[in-house]
């Protein structure tokens, strides 16, 4: 009898080991960056452009109106709230457009008090340090996170067999985020995308149920649970949404390519043609993904 509970158990290590994925996360370890997403690679392979835009983000708020449900927090939101400091990044990281302070900018302009006041008073015939004048942003970026829809999809699946069994369970939720350009000049919006990307999230729950003899019973269980974290799928969303702008601006001639071969960019051509052939932006990262396959 005991040798059939060692079975049992040997076959829940077994089972368990086939299932985990990903092996639980240490205690402690140190900081590093955020990871890379596929999208963050397809924005970093679109080719250089003519010449660089100075663009404004003021602020991409969170429109969901979505709060963590109970016994969390009531008053903790579902979604980030640090999507201007996404968008930013997202702008500097593609080489297309030279993002300027907008959203701080009363501390920029304190700061710039600051060094004039402590120029003055200057000894006689000593010439002024003059500030360079700020850089005037020629586009404007806006948009905000517009959806949270958590239980998109639901299920599970289990099996038992002698005892010995295991059970998976898995929930998607879905984030919205939409940005548009515009033309500070004439206030004309150029360019307006959607993106969205699933949040996954899955439990695997392997357990042993076996009576040792009439009156003694063995159980094990264990368990792993992975939450795909929120705010990396925003800026996954934030990221393709770039791209996605990027592409249409080409397109739509509103900026230009360095060199007129880098329109045959296998990535520049996937998102110039996704909207027309009807696709789905929620794989925005197709073209990494094949690329990593081949």
């Amino acid at each position: 009898m005991r040798a059939c509970v060692g079975a049992a158990a040997l076959g829940l290590l077994m089972l368990s080991g086939c299932a985990f994925r990903h092996e639980p996360a240490e205690a402690r370890v140190n900081a590093a960056l955020s990871p890379a997403t596929a999208v963050t690679r397809d924005l970093l392979g679109l080719p250089p452009p003519k010449g660089k835009v100075a663009v404004a983000v003021y602020g991409i708020r969170d429109q969901t109106g979505q709060y963590k449900a109970s016994p969390d927090s009531a008053f903790s939101t579902a979604v980030t709230q640090g999507a201007s400091s996404l968008l930013v990044k997202a702008l500097k990281e593609s080489g297309w457009f030279i993002p300027v302070e907008r959203e701080n900018l009363q501390n920029l302009l304190t700061e710039r008090k600051i060094v004039r006041a402590l120029e003055t008073p200057q000894p006689a015939g000593t010439p002024a340090v003059q500030i360079p004048p700020l850089l005037a942003a020629s586009v404007l970026v806006e948009g905000g996170i517009v959806g949270y829809e958590s239980n998109v999809r639901t299920g599970g699946v289990g099996a038992r067999f002698l005892g010995v069994g295991v059970s998976s369970q898995y929930r998607v939720d879905q984030v919205t985020v939409n940005l548009r350009t515009i033309d500070i000049r004439s206030g004309q919006i150029l360019q307006s995308v959607s993106t969205t990307k699933t949040i996954y999230s899955y439990e695997i729950h392997p357990s042993v149920f076996k009576f040792v003899n009439v009156k003694d019973l063995a159980e094990f269980e264990a368990g792993i649970t992975r939450n795909e974290p929120t705010q990396l799928c925003v800026a996954e969303a934030i990221e393709a949404g770039v791209t996605y702008l990027i592409a249409q601006g080409v397109k739509d001639g509103s900026w230009a390519l360095k060199d007129a071969a880098g329109l045959s960019n296998p990535v520049l051509q996937h998102y110039m043609n996704e909207r027309d052939s009807g696709l789905s932006a929620a794989s925005p990262a197709a073209p990494a993904t094949q690329q990593a396959a081949m």
